[in-house]
């Protein structure tokens, strides 16, 4: 009764207290752990959760440690040092370009992974290197800051229009951690390339001169040489060669060492531009220049002719059987200023040069006054390595250099080109080109279209025909000197040279200088060829012959020769 009775004053069933019907339940998802049954965690986990925390937290405690305390001071310096920093952007220098747009110099990605900045790359043709020179990249310190942020030009167009081609280097910010690792970088300052250089050189042509240079070292036994061609109106050089020459590619990347000393070892100064700072003795090509002289200054006429015997014999009254014998080169027989010209007579050359017994010569003073006016003995004016000035043998230079008096045979020497006498062979062009325009000494450079300063000799026209006649003679006229250049599509005027040098004279340097066309000139030339025995029988006119050749079929149009197109 009590049991029923409590029943009855429940008022409300909670949910424990119904029995429910397993086939009632909802079904249980057990990857949420549900109808899982949990168990307490136990002490021994506890502990263990506890050790792994203390022994993390030792080790991090031991790490600040070392950080803040022991080599704090070491990265807090490379935290202020380092953590920002501002760097240069290299600028990417300008590209060099030939006459006809030919790539000579540009950049290009260093494949190596050596510099984070454009490397200076180069054509892949011979005989360039003295008028491309050649870069010193930017330089970094041990650290990797850099101390130089500019390429800086060596030599050649690299050094000579340093400023046209370096560009402007632009700015960035580093961000770096305390280890030094670059973790951010962002450019504020963009860099600015450096600007073209359009040069006059004829790539093709320079290399074709060089090889053939080369070649002809090879055979003849020449030491070195070198070769130019110029406009005589503008001055615009289009070839420049020196033999031998150097790879500007080596010597800019530095890595080749064993070439490099193999470069600085040699004894033909493969460094050396020939053509502008090479002084040689020029031998008979001054011919022409005293020559004109000798006409200006009425020490004789055109047609006035001296008989070579193959000496001129100077009486000796102190000693009268000791005599003082100047030689020719071959008994020339009666010679005009024409022949002299084209026979290159020395005996003609010492008597107006020097005088010989009632024919009066110009004598040192004015000789050595009209060499001048050519512009021999001074520079050129050229933007493009070290030029010399050479040397104009006169009494006060004897006087300087050897403490001694003027004499007769110094006069005659001189007028052949030899004795002290020292030219470049640029100088030697450039005179050729005033004699060729009439009487304009014009700069020489290598930039395409470019005028080159002037200055004006003042000369006879008819007394120069006179001196342009013989030296046409010279290349189309029987037992002319130069006549390895007559040419069937070209009229060219010549002189050839020949100058005794090393100790006696057991070495000749060999001279080639002209100009072309004949008719209407446009372009001078040199060639000089640098000791080699007296026996080589090659000289410098047919090494000359031999670039006109190439030119005939390559570049005919600068030897004034007219071509149809097949079609």
């Amino acid at each position: 009764m009590i049991f029923f009775r409590s029943i009855k004053r429940r008022v409300a069933v909670e949910v424990e207290d119904v029995f429910l019907d397993a086939t009632h339940l909802s079904p249980l998802a057990q990857a949420r752990l549900e109808g899982k049954r949990e168990l307490p965690i136990t002490t021994t986990s506890l502990v263990l959760v506890g050790v792994a925390f203390m022994v993390v937290g030792t080790l991090f405690l031991v790490r600040v440690y070392d950080l803040q305390v022991v080599r704090g001071a070491e990265f807090s310096a490379i935290a202020d040092n380092n953590s920002v920093g501002q760097t240069a952007i290299i600028a990417e220098r300008g590209v060099v370009y030939d006459r006809f747009g030919a790539l000579l110099a540009y950049n290009e990605r260093d494949e190596k992974g050596l510099y984070d900045f454009p490397i200076r790359a180069y054509v892949d043709k011979l005989g360039l290197g003295h008028v491309l020179g050649y870069v010193s990249y930017p330089q970094r310190d041990r650290k990797g800051f850099f101390y130089r942020t500019d390429y800086v030009g060596i030599s050649g167009v690299e050094s000579a229009y340093n400023e046209w081609l370096r560009g402007e280097n632009g700015k960035k910010i580093l961000v770096e951690d305390a280890l030094g690792d670059v973790i951010a970088e962002h450019s504020i300052d963009p860099a600015v390339p450096g600007k073209e250089l359009h040069l006059s050189i004829d790539a093709d042509l320079t290399e074709a001169m060089y090889q053939i240079i080369s070649t002809s070292s090879a055979q003849a036994g020449f030491r070195s040489g070198a070769g130019a061609i110029m406009d005589i109106h503008t001055g615009e050089l289009i070839a420049l060669t020196s033999f031998p020459s150097y790879d500007p590619e080596i010597m800019a990347d530095g890595d080749a060492v064993d070439e490099i000393n193999r470069y600085n070892n040699d004894d033909r100064l493969p460094f050396l531009n020939k053509v502008v700072g090479g002084a040689y003795t020029p031998g008979s090509i001054v011919k022409p220049f005293v020559a004109y002289a000798a006409l200006a200054e009425g020490i004789v006429s055109p047609g006035q002719e001296f008989v070579s015997t193959g000496e001129l014999i100077v009486p000796n009254p102190y000693n009268p059987s000791n005599p003082s014998r100047f030689t020719d080169w071959r008994a020339h027989g009666v010679v005009d200023m024409r022949r002299a010209i084209a026979f290159s007579s020395n005996v003609y050359f010492y008597i107006i040069g020097g005088g010989f017994g009632e024919q009066r010569g110009l004598g040192i003073t004015k000789m050595a006054d009209y060499y001048r006016r050519f512009g021999l003995g001074s520079y050129t004016g050229i933007r493009l390595g070290e030029e010399q000035a050479g040397v104009v043998p006169d009494p006060a230079w004897k006087a300087a250099q050897f403490d001694d008096d003027w004499r007769l045979g110094d006069t005659y020497f001189t007028s052949i080109g030899q004795y002290g006498f020292l030219t470049t062979p640029l100088q030697m062009l450039r005179a050729y080109g005033a004699l060729a325009n009439g009487g304009t000494l014009v700069t020489p450079h290598v930039l395409l279209g470019a005028q080159g300063t002037t200055s004006t000799i003042t000369l006879d026209k008819a007394q120069l025909r006179v001196v342009h006649e013989g030296m046409r003679m010279a290349t189309n006229y029987p037992g002319g000197t130069a006549r390895s250049l007559e040419r069937p599509q070209v009229a060219i005027a010549a002189k050839s040279g020949t100058a005794e040098v090393g100790a006696g004279n057991a070495f000749v340097n060999s001279w080639a200088a002209g100009f072309f066309p004949y008719e209407e000139p446009r372009y001078a030339f040199i060639i000089m060829m640098d000791r080699a025995p007296r026996s080589n029988s090659l000289g410098a006119t047919r090494i000359m012959g031999e670039v006109i050749r190439w030119m005939e079929v390559n570049r005919p149009d600068y030897l004034g020769i007219v071509t149809t197109d097949a079609e």
